[in-house]
């Protein structure tokens, strides 16, 4: 029997595959599931995503359930509590990011906005099946990275961006020969705005 044909980054650990075989790049239209995506992604900034992936239950149970109702009530009390967390990345800048990103998307949602509709129409609607080999940034993450730092979101450079735009299947960068490629291609024609 061949062996599966994986993007190269996947490697050898387990978690790293389970997240490749599983999630990364499967089109998500969750608007608080992409909140998590966009939020860990942050927390990434500087370090690799292993990390994150690793401590990624430990930053839900910290985070209550990536839940940007419970989050955007966080007090300084609670940015003591994660400071002194050792599951999670204790990074005050970017325990302070996620509050107020929450605090955004809670704004937008009482304002009749949902956070999902409103990334997708910035990421043109669609996936894009990107060709080639991957890039750290593109157009679309720079534009996509100076509409979220206008809504007053942190730790969203264009890299980061891509980074989650990957995660999240708006950019299919599963590479030509992954068996994962066709099926996340197939999810993102099924539905699209």
């Amino acid at each position: 029997m061949p062996e599966i044909q994986r993007c190269t980054w996947a490697g050898s650990d387990p978690s790293m595959r389970d997240y490749h075989d599983t999630e990364w790049g499967m089109p998500e239209y969750d608007s608080r599931t992409l909140w998590e995506l966009l939020m860990l992604e942050g927390f990434q900034a500087g370090l690799s995503w292993i990390t994150v992936l690793r401590k990624r239950e430990a930053f839900r149970k910290a985070f209550r359930g990536f839940d940007p109702h419970k989050v955007a009530k966080f007090t300084e009390k609670d940015i003591e509590r994660l400071l002194a967390d050792e599951g999670i990345i204790r990074s005050r800048a970017k325990i302070v990011a996620t509050i107020g990103a929450a605090r955004i998307y809670v704004a937008m949602e009482k304002s009749g906005e949902s956070f999902s509709h409103w990334i997708w129409s910035l990421a043109g609607g669609k996936p894009v099946q990107a060709k080639g080999p991957i890039v750290a940034q593109t157009a679309a993450s720079i534009a996509m990275s100076k509409e979220l730092k206008k809504r007053g979101f942190k730790f969203v450079g264009p890299t980061i961006v891509h980074a989650f735009m990957q995660a999240s299947g708006m950019v299919n960068d599963h590479s030509e020969t992954c068996f994962r490629r066709k099926p996340c291609a197939a999810a993102g024609k099924a539905r699209a705005l």
